[in-house]
């Protein structure tokens, strides 16, 4: 089976394939501009190309997608109405009254995605002990949804009072609906968990980015050909069938950087590596995560001002990459992002963009070698780079080449933060682990930031430019599967929770099947909500004998004590189910044919850094082979990035073929 992995970015489209059969077998990779007013266009065009090149139509394509982020971060959605019980239509806008600017005295929220005059109530009442204080009759029902359809919506989000108790009045109102041809999203289907806000935002916001991602998944799939299966990644690292993401496109809100820490776990396995940082820098945005043993998850993500509360790999992103465009503030100040060039215009040594942009300084720096961009295969305008930085430069009394480095620092300092979230936040020390770097410009900064936050080890996969495109070859199929209970954990308790348990792994076996898992294929791997009684939030306890036990030992991990003999509390019950696919092996020579010896030099490159003018080497890195070695300061040129070696470094080609530097740090 021939399987093609896609990442589109803000400036990139990426696509890779293993062609080939085991170890006889390569990876073929092109990377084609992103078409930001039809993603499918670009993706079409790269599979254009892979036929070109010899390679027959894709059997799937296995796809990370932005559409759905997007829409919702330039609320493009469709228009969405909302059904909810009556008197709670306003959940949505209330929210939790939290301020993302608590001493900004001119606050506004922004506009909800759903408007006041697109929030209908529905009669009907089911209470928090699943008895029912109120009926809601089919006459109801229908009323209800004939003045939705005459509202204009698109699409509607229903979300009733304690529905993941009772769905039957959500079915109901979910049926009368789609007979008007309204795109419908139950919140039971979505999150079948408490905590009625989240619950109704993360539903809405379904309902807001569905019908786009269904029209263009329907396009795409149009263009691949009917024989072409397609699926897309979901924010949890797992893939979906493309009718399933169709349907619940709020799984994708993280699709892309997803591929990237599902690829970098593969490399983790193969290398020994267990405890990692993921830095994924592409166009527009800088992506880390953290991995120790296994990515970090998380129900707890907000885009743009909105929970969505399905469990997702805990990916933090900061608005700098590659096309992050710099200016000056009112005050003066240097500042870089969020706005980006993204790709169309570009960056100014693109040809048409005029703002300057990260990757503007690193060319003006010596760090990109014009010649070797993309393989050749784009060309770059140095001398007009050079221009608008002298210009922008002199506006502050500064030089170009100071001006592009203060422009890389600042970038720095974002990506830098970005990761201390996720580990120094977190209680973890980001020196007892390695930075894997990847995305069309994350070679350029790793080093630069593993120092700055005493970190050893750096290492550079193969293809880094297309690294989420590879970990979307290597993702399994997967669901996940919730239930609030709100137990208290004792023997009777224990009973039912098993018969929920197993009521949720008879669905998951069938849903499986539905998205192409042979029977008998999916492992099922439980786990549990718990908090001590009177606590406002849980923590995820992987299933195992003594519940209660596991939970005080996660809960003094995480906050520093315990409280045996405390009531603790089952609230949610979470089923993942998996079922593996056929992965394409990691290229390795345990040989090391190159060892003892250093990678051929394609020439010197002046640079500069740190105030100063250096001489490098530049490697190609098509010509490393596993065992080669060498010193910074070096410019390693590849088709989809490069990477930047300051002085003080050392590197060695792996069995694998990826870089791993030595970034000069001890402790």
């Amino acid at each position: 089976m021939l399987v093609v992995g896609v990442d589109t970015g803000g400036t990139f489209t990426d696509l890779i394939v293993h062609a080939g059969e085991g170890e006889a077998g390569r990876f073929v990779a092109v990377k084609v501009p992103s078409t930001p007013d039809d993603p499918a266009r670009a993706i079409l065009e790269g599979l254009e190309r892979l036929k070109d090149m010899g390679l027959p139509v894709p059997d799937r394509v296995v796809h990370g997608s932005t559409v759905a982020t997007n829409a919702v971060l330039e609320r493009k959605g469709a228009k969405t109405a909302l059904v909810a019980t009556r008197g709670f239509s306003d959940v949505i806008a209330i929210g939790r009254q939290n301020r993302t600017d608590l001493y900004d005295p001119a606050y506004r929220r922004a506009p909800c995605i759903v408007p006041d005059a697109l929030r209908f109530e529905a009669p009907g009442r089911v209470l928090a002990d699943k008895s029912r204080r109120e009926i809601l009759s089919s006459d109801a029902a229908r009323t209800i949804a004939a003045r939705v359809a005459a509202s204009g919506a698109e699409s509607v989000a229903v979300c009733l009072l304690f529905s993941f108790l009772d769905p039957a009045d959500e079915r109901l109102l979910g049926r009368e609906l789609a007979a008007r041809g309204l795109a419908v999203s139950l919140s039971h289907e979505i999150m079948r968990e408490f905590r009625e806000f989240e619950r109704t935002s993360t539903t809405a916001v379904n309902a807001y980015v569905s019908p786009l991602m269904a029209r263009y998944l329907t396009r795409l799939h149009g263009g691949l050909g009917k024989n072409a299966g397609l699926c897309v990644m979901q924010s949890s690292g797992g893939i979906i069938t493309a009718s399933t993401a169709m349907r619940q496109s709020v799984r994708t809100i993280l699709s892309g950087p997803a591929g990237g820490v599902t690829a970098a776990m593969a490399v983790a396995r193969e290398t020994g590596y267990d405890r990692l940082i993921t830095f994924d820098m592409g166009g527009t945005s800088t992506d880390v995560a953290l991995l120790d043993k296994s990515p970090v998850m998380t129900t707890e993500t907000v885009v743009s001002g909105y929970p969505v509360t399905i469990p997702m790999i805990d990916i933090h992103t900061v608005g700098a990459g590659g096309g992050s465009l710099a200016a000056f503030d009112a005050a003066g100040a240097l500042t870089v992002g969020p706005r980006s060039a993204g790709a169309d215009p570009g960056p100014a040594c693109y040809g048409r963009g005029e703002g300057l942009t990260v990757t503007d300084a690193n060319l003006v720096l010596g760090r990109i070698v014009p010649e070797m961009f993309l393989g050749g295969g784009m060309p770059l305008f140095p001398d007009r780079a050079m221009k608008l930085m002298t210009d922008m430069a002199a506006l502050r009394g500064m030089d170009a080449l100071e001006l592009a480095e203060g422009i890389v620092a600042v970038a720095e300092a974002a990506m830098e933060r970005a990761i201390r979230v996720i580990s120094v936040e977190r209680g973890h020390d980001p020196a007892e682990f390695a930075l894997v770097c990847f995305g069309g410009a994350g070679g350029l900064h790793a080093v630069s930031l593993a120092r700055s936050l005493g970190m050893r080890r750096v290492v550079v996969p193969p293809h880094p430019g297309l690294f989420s495109a590879l970990g979307m070859l290597l993702a399994d199929i997967s669901r996940d599967f919730s239930a609030t209970v709100m137990l208290e954990w004792d023997q009777a308790s224990a009973e039912v929770i098993e018969a929920r348990f197993s009521a949720m792994e008879e669905r998951a076996g069938r849903e499986l099947e539905t998205e192409g898992a042979a029977p008998g294929d999916v492992e099922l791997e439980r786990s549990v909500d718990m908090r001590y009684r009177g606590q406002s939030f849980e923590l995820n306890v992987p299933f195992c004998p003594d519940m209660v036990a596991a939970f005080n030992d996660l809960h003094e991990k995480t906050y520093g004590y315990k409280t045996p003999g405390r009531p603790v509390q089952c609230v949610t019950l979470r089923v993942r189910a998996t079922a593996r696919t056929d992965k394409p092996g990691l290229p390795r020579d345990d040989a090391l044919p190159g060892q003892g010896l250093s990678p051929p030099v394609e020439g010197q490159r002046a640079i500069f850094h740190q105030g100063r003018h250096l001489s490098c080497a530049l490697y190609a890195r098509n010509r490393f082979v596993p065992g080669h070695a060498f010193a910074g300061p070096a410019v390693v040129a590849e088709d989809s990035a490069t990477s930047y070696l300051p002085p003080g470094t050392s590197a060695l080609v792996d069995a694998l073929g990826n870089l791993v530097i030595d970034t000069g740090e001890r402790p």
